[in-house]
């Protein structure tokens, strides 16, 4: 059975990192922000940065432990790390750099390393230097020198990061399917939350070392629980609530009031709606609606941004200071394919409607 567990504390300086990963799952990603310790993470499950106290295994297998003073070398924790410019050995070959790692005679060597090689669609390149390489070749290349040891466990320190969006977006699906045929585990860190919805099955949302919310991946995004871990995962509208009975609760910042179906719960202090969601309305108004009181759209190659007042008194002129507010009070309603021809065909709604499966309560 594949299992990771890191319990790690560090300090570093005023930076504390207190975080605890435990998971099944074949593919784990970690969302944080730059700073928010999810690459020292990673450096200390390998065995780079020396960690305070805590324990570290995979698959039952020991590699930290500061009650029992076992810390591993990093070569001795059959862990594969992908740093972000992949670390290839400039003066070496396609060929040197993947058996730089074996422990097996040449010709051994030799014969494994062509294999993965083959396995990664880059034989015929081994005698050709990195410098030589294309980005999502040298990521092959790199991918290719981890699995020719065989880890237990593979660490992607922001494997797509330095890539341009096209690139970025082929080389995310091409990892997906050279990691297929991998037996082990896979931690992949990102602050990019689309790559690691599409990544991971189990999701750890980091944020000045400490770790917010975890779970299945889908189910983190779906119910973020908490402000911080929502805006992390792509949510653009919040409003601060006031409880008014068991269904009911006033959107304080947007200056309406839903009723809902479920009972609210007493923890409730905040609401979330993703800008994707909004249900346009023509006519007279619905149950859980806001009205469409445009004051922008960012028209852009694939779809509108609309942005709208809340219904609170404000005026949004371009002397923003002589109200005291600013576009963040705006909501985002994003637009695209059928039904920005049924707007183009329609014309703007007079309302747009909160669907209350898609309203995200928040701590």
């Amino acid at each position: 059975m594949k299992k990771l567990y890191a319990d790690i504390h560090k300090s570093i300086g005023n930076f504390v990192l207190n975080v605890t990963i435990e998971s099944e799952a074949a593919r784990i990603g970690i969302l944080g922000a730059s700073g928010s310790g999810k690459s020292m993470t990673l450096r200390s499950i390998a065995g780079i940065e020396d960690v305070d106290r805590g324990h570290i295994e995979v698959n039952g297998r020991v590699l930290f432990d500061s009650e029992e003073k076992i810390n591993l070398k990093p070569q001795k924790r059959s862990v594969g790390y992908m740093f972000q410019n992949y670390a290839l050995f400039p003066t070496m070959t396609v060929m040197k750099n993947v058996m730089a790692g074996l422990k097996g005679s040449s010709e051994e060597n030799r014969a494994k390393a062509a294999d993965m090689l083959k396995r990664m669609r880059m034989d015929g390149f081994e005698d050709r230097l990195p410098g030589e390489l294309s980005g999502g070749q040298q990521q092959r290349v790199a991918l290719a020198r981890i699995m020719v040891t065989e880890p237990e466990l593979i660490l992607l320190d922001e494997p797509f990061s330095a890539l341009d969006g096209y690139l970025r977006d082929r080389m995310q699906v091409e990892m997906l399917e050279m990691l297929d045929d991998y037996a082990g585990q896979v931690v992949m860190v990102s602050h990019s939350r689309d790559e690691l919805y599409r990544f991971s099955e189990d999701l750890f949302v980091v944020r000045k070392g400490e770790i917010l919310r975890h779970g299945e991946t889908k189910s983190v995004f779906r119910d973020p629980v908490r402000i911080e871990v929502a805006k992390m995962t792509g949510c653009k509208n919040f409003s601060d609530v006031r409880i008014i009975d068991n269904h009911t609760i006033e959107a304080t910042d947007w200056g309406i009031t839903l009723t809902l179906k479920k009972e609210v719960p007493e923890w409730l202090g905040h609401i979330g709606y993703r800008a994707h969601y909004f249900e346009p309305v023509w006519g007279e108004r619905e149950e859980n609606c806001i009205r469409f009181d445009l004051v922008r759209v960012d028209d852009l190659p694939f779809e509108k941004n609309y942005y709208i007042g809340p219904e609170r008194k404000v005026s949004y002129n371009t002397d923003m200071e002589s109200t005291g507010r600013s576009h963040d009070d705006l909501l985002c309603w994003f637009v695209q394919g059928e039904e920005q021809k049924i707007i183009e065909k329609r014309g703007l709604p007079d309302y747009l409607r909160l669907a209350e499966e898609n309203i995200l309560l928040l701590e």
